[in-house]
């Protein structure tokens, strides 16, 4: 009995001289979706998080806290209670030089919009979900969605951080007009981005897109981090590199399509691609050669992708954007699954790809004051999501290496610096 009080008194005065509670990220981690939204909460309180890079797969580190270890506990994450003297020799660890480890400061929570027409009055339930709109939810991260008009109204300013849902900037709908251009949906999408363009001041859609591509273009040159995934990515792109140029059918906007538009691109303007060429045919469904999804032959089995490794001293962006409790990420696809690398421009840092098939996946740039992040793929644990399928239960893939980089992203502008304009 002695024994058992002497252990007890020990443990007390263990978790009275703490200083902080370490959230582990590597395979320990019992939800490390969950442990981004424990991050966000904790900084949202005014709360500095240390976010410990390459450490146990990234993992962060709060000064302790009763409130900050109940909400750890509700929420499902794996924590350790830490005394002062062990966290010092983390940190120690961490600054030798010969360690490739990093200590970033999480210091303020970021403001979030999703470009996203779900809910708007009257605009039609899409029959598709958005991998970033369900980590948000799952990890229980807060976000305003916006559409055209918000963005057009000058409403990206308020924003630290723009996702773009999955979205056609060109103004041809998706390119679905030849399987569901009879569906509801389909329908009542085109009539109501029709009438929005309209009330608006567009005579057509892809005139108001391209009027909010460069909205977002501006908002990321004064700062913004703007990351975008499946069609959102290389439909951005060609938007801007068709500036003047009438690529879309007539099913799309009453009009033919300039003769060879793809002769008549500028790549100057793009974020991320060069020297691609549009699908022109209405009735395919694919935009452009950036894309891989046409003619790939990989089986679902061996579809994977491949983080890089960054130095955590000297490139910390990519570092936090890549920390993972694995290199290795199973594929997935989508309407854009991932990018041919040869028309990736050479400015460009590619951050994962797959190198037996030369694609690439995930992408970083930076652009006036600002960055971006493009990854392929419609959703991480769903590998080819179908039009009307139900969305993916995140109670199901806690630990989600694909669904973590999506998160990874959501924390870096809490910690990113003020760069020089290039």
């Amino acid at each position: 009995m002695k024994y058992i009080v002497i252990v007890f008194l020990l443990f007390q005065s263990i978790i009275a001289s703490a200083s902080y509670i370490l959230v582990p990220m590597d395979e320990h981690q019992t939800n490390h979706l969950k442990a981004y939204g424990l991050a966000y909460w904790t900084i949202a309180k005014g709360v500095e998080v240390d976010w410990l890079l390459n450490y146990k797969g990234g993992s962060f580190a709060m000064p302790y806290n009763k409130l900050i270890e109940a909400e750890s506990r509700i929420r499902g994450v794996s924590f350790e209670v830490l005394p002062d003297a062990k966290y010092s020799l983390i940190l120690m660890e961490i600054a030798n030089p010969e360690k490739n480890m990093d200590l970033v400061k999480l210091e303020k929570a970021p403001k979030i919009a999703v470009y996203t027409p779900i809910n708007k009055p009257h605009h039609p339930e899409l029959p598709w979900d958005d991998a970033v709109t369900l980590a948000l939810d799952y990890a229980e991260i807060p976000y305003d969605k916006i559409y055209d008009e918000d963005v057009l109204n000058e409403k990206l300013p308020l924003y630290d951080w723009l996702h773009l849902h999955h979205e056609d900037f060109t103004g041809q709908y998706g390119k679905f007009y030849r399987s569901y251009r009879n569906q509801p949906w389909y329908i009542a999408q085109v009539k109501y981005e029709e009438e929005h363009a309209k009330s608006l001041g567009f005579n057509k859609v892809s005139q108001m897109k391209l009027a909010v591509v460069h909205k977002i273009r501006d908002y990321v040159a004064g700062g913004g981090f703007m990351f975008a995934m499946c069609s959102a990515t290389d439909t951005y792109d060609i938007a801007l590199s068709a500036e003047g140029i009438d690529i879309c059918d007539r099913m799309f906007d009453g009009d033919g399509a300039e003769p060879n538009a793809s002769s008549k691109l500028d790549y100057h303007k793009t974020f991320a691609f060069d020297k691609f060429q549009l699908v022109m045919d209405p009735l395919a469904y694919e935009f452009s050669t950036i894309d891989v999804s046409d003619g790939r032959k990989i089986p679902e089995n061996l579809d994977f992708f491949t983080l890089f490794d960054f130095s955590a001293k000297w490139d910390p962006v990519p570092t936090m954007l890549t920390q993972c409790h694995t290199k290795v990420i199973k594929g997935f696809m989508g309407q854009t699954t991932a990018f041919h690398k040869n028309q990736v421009k050479s400015s460009v840092l590619v951050m994962g790809e797959n190198k037996l098939n030369n694609e690439v996946r995930y992408i970083h740039g930076e652009y006036g004051y600002g960055f971006w992040t493009f990854f392929g793929g419609h959703d991480p644990e769903d590998y080819q999501h179908f039009v009307g399928e139900p969305a993916t239960d995140l109670n199901l893939h806690p630990n989600s290496p694909g669904y973590r980089l999506i998160l990874n992203n959501v924390l870096f502008p809490a910690a990113k610096k003020k760069k020089q304009k290039t």
